[in-house]
């Protein structure tokens, strides 16, 4: 039995008389611990996909299996870290992470062990030293680091990524993406990605699922990325199952949106 399982799932969203299809038939098995990156060009249902996982948007038809168990609703079993960090202004960034540890934990760990936890997860993200300061006195990556943390910190089986580096420069992503690696190794926890960036999904992936263009968008391929980890981006470089899988990538996408423009 798959560890997670999308089994048919169709999504239309409705609007008064107006039906627009979004997602036709997907079916994907996805392993304990794998890291899977969802990729495509805008529109293709990308983050709706990823939020019908989550619980946050309802099937129209199909399903989503966790452990045999059928996903439905929102749950800290499924961590989100948005794009857009989600931090609340007006606590630190300590007290970011404290909210979901003790939505998650309260009834279970003592308030010593909380705290323990936050700290373990604020250090696994290189953040603990800014644990007192609030949003506003940090940078983006930083801020983006602390929505990782939280979301780690509610000990999730899925980690969902939504374009979790699409806001930030190239050299903080780089920094966020070794940092994502170090922490995949380390926990070895299942993770799901969407992205625009193919070398981002090369260089992190196990697997990467290439949607078609929308409406009714489908998965048209799946590659499995062969490079073994751990996985050091400047040895990548001249690597030709990188190199390979990047050109397999970029002529899907390439292809997708030749068929676009001469529709």
């Amino acid at each position: 039995m798959s560890y997670l399982k999308i089994d048919h799932v169709d999504k239309t969203f409705q609007r008064g008389a107006t039906s627009t299809p979004v997602l036709k038939d997907i079916s994907l098995d996805i392993e304990r611990g794998e890291y899977v990156s969802v990729i495509g060009h805008s529109g293709c249902g990308k983050s709706t996909l990823l939020n019908i996982i989550a619980g946050l948007t309802p099937i129209t038809s199909g399903a989503v299996l966790l452990e045999g168990r059928e996903v439905r609703d929102p749950g800290p079993e499924r961590a989100v870290v948005f794009q857009n960090h989600s931090l609340l202004p007006w606590l630190t960034v300590y007290d970011n992470v404290a909210l979901a540890v003790n939505k998650v934990f309260g009834g279970r760990k003592s308030k010593a062990e909380r705290h323990d936890w936050i700290m373990h997860n604020l250090d696994l993200v290189q953040m603990g030293h800014a644990k007192d300061k609030r949003p506003a006195e940090i940078s983006g990556g930083m801020k983006q680091r602390v929505g990782i943390a939280r979301g780690l910190s509610m000990e999730p089986k899925i980690l969902l990524l939504d374009e979790p580096f699409g806001a930030l420069d190239a050299l903080t992503r780089a920094h966020l993406q070794d940092s994502i690696m170090q922490i995949h190794a380390t926990l070895g926890n299942t993770m799901i990605m969407i992205t625009h960036d193919v070398d981002e999904a090369v260089l992190l992936s196990d697997r990467i699922v290439m949607m078609t263009n929308g409406p009714s968008a489908r998965i048209g391929e799946v590659l499995d990325v062969r490079l073994a980890r751990p996985r050091k981006r400047l040895d990548l470089v001249s690597d030709r199952t990188y190199i390979a899988a990047r050109e397999a990538v970029l002529k899907f996408l390439y292809e997708r949106h030749r068929f676009v423009e001469a529709a």
